[in-house]
């Protein structure tokens, strides 16, 4: 999609702070992070929404979240960390491209994101 931030984020059109990537994902540090460790993974493909998505998705999202137990050590997580999305206007979805944010490094309070 032309006029969505996250894919012109995975263009290189918009510079992010990348901390992985390969074929089906990309995840990357959140220029305004809500908590210690906050990060943002997304599809590559564009999917509007978590109602969107459809069985040949399930391999991308599984991926995501394999991938963040795996980068927990690496970012200090490991006690704990809280993964949400948010879907649609009165979910608080703000950014039109399904994503998770990856929240940790410190107690998490209930009431975020």
């Amino acid at each position: 999609m032309s006029n969505c931030i996250f894919c012109k984020i995975i263009d290189g059109e918009i510079p992010s702070a990348k901390v992985y990537e390969d074929e089906l994902i990309y995840i990357f540090k959140d220029i305004e992070p809500q908590v210690k460790v906050h990060l943002l993974a997304i599809p590559k493909k564009h999917i509007t929404s978590l109602d969107e998505l459809t069985a040949e998705d399930e391999q991308a999202i599984g991926h995501i979240f394999s991938t963040v137990a795996k980068l927990s050590e690496e970012f200090g997580i490991t006690e704990g960390y809280r993964v949400i999305s948010n879907c649609k206007d009165h979910g608080g979805q703000t950014v039109g491209h399904v994503h998770f944010h990856v929240l940790g490094g410190e107690k998490l309070p209930m009431n975020i994101i």
